[in-house]
Parts: C-alpha cells; sequence; structure tokens
C-alpha cells in the first residue's frame, strides 16, 4: 500500500461510520468504473481504433471541431 492511500485510509478512520461508508462507496465505484473501462480499452479491435481515428481526421479536416482555446474558455456557445 502506497504512503499517500495509506495516509486517506487513517484520515477516513478519524470520521463518523456513515461518512466512512460513502467515501468507501465512492472509491469502490471508482475501481470498478475503471476495470469497466479498462476492459473496453483492451477489447477495443486496432480497426476500431483506425476507424476511429479517421473519424477524427474527418471532422478536424471538415472544421467540426473546437480548439482547445475554445474549449477551455469561459463561453464555448460563440
Amino acid at each position: 500500500m502506497t504512503t499517500l492511500l495509506q495516509q486517506a485510509i487513517t484520515e477516513t478512520q478519524k470520521l463518523p461510520t456513515e461518512e466512512q461508508n460513502s467515501i468507501a462507496s465512492q472509491i469502490l465505484a471508482e475501481l470498478a468504473d475503471e476495470r469497466k473501462w479498462s476492459a473496453r480499452f483492451q477489447a477495443t479491435t486496432d480497426e476500431q481504433w483506425d476507424r476511429l481515428a479517421e473519424k477524427v481526421r474527418s471532422d478536424i479536416q471538415q472544421g467540426n471541431t473546437l480548439s482547445s482555446e475554445k474549449i477551455f474558455s469561459s463561453d464555448i456557445r460563440e
């Protein structure tokens, strides 16, 4: 176990039971979600990645994308 995880557990143990359970539920949900995404990525074929890359290239070429400046600006609806 890492030092940071041990520190988080130590701090969590100081909380009331209800808050401990809430944090534990969040961690377990995050781990389950991470396993699900990992499995989906591992199951993606090279052909699927190639089609996705081609779609992205096409969208960029057709101007169907936003620049990162626009995405990270305060108002992307301009």
